[in-house]
């Protein structure tokens, strides 16, 4: 065991010793192991609080925009308000569908798998 290690199993000691840890939430539940396995090992802390903080891919953001603007599309009363929105839909799925390429997604097993569902709720074609 190293020095770091060391020195905090004894600050953690010390605090059960003056009950810091006491009925605290989830208090004699089993942890729920996140399975993160999908990340690299070197980059789960990071991943970890970027995704505590909210921050999300950018290809999700775009998603999510994407689905707001089909929702604001169909609600539409004018030919202008229709068009500027239409403009903006298809910007989105412009940005996540070169996204999606620089990261090499289009033609993979899992693009074929998912691909029709990622445009269905973004509101297109599989492109």
């Amino acid at each position: 065991m190293d020095w770091v290690s060391r020195i905090a199993e004894e600050r953690i000691r010390e605090a059960i010793e003056r009950g810091e840890l006491s009925n605290l939430p989830g208090e004699g539940k089993p942890l729920e192991i996140e399975d993160l396995s999908h990340v690299p090992e070197d980059l789960r802390p990071a991943y970890i609080m970027l995704r505590n903080a909210g921050v999300v891919p950018e290809e999700v953001q775009l998603a999510k925009e994407a689905v707001t603007l089909a929702d604001l599309l169909r609600m539409c009363r004018t030919d202008e308000e229709r068009a500027d929105i239409r403009r903006k839909w298809n910007e989105k799925r412009l940005r996540f569908r070169l996204l999606m390429e620089q990261r090499g997604w289009y033609g993979t097993a899992a693009w074929e798998q998912y691909g029709d569902r990622i445009a269905s709720r973004l509101g297109g074609d599989k492109a």
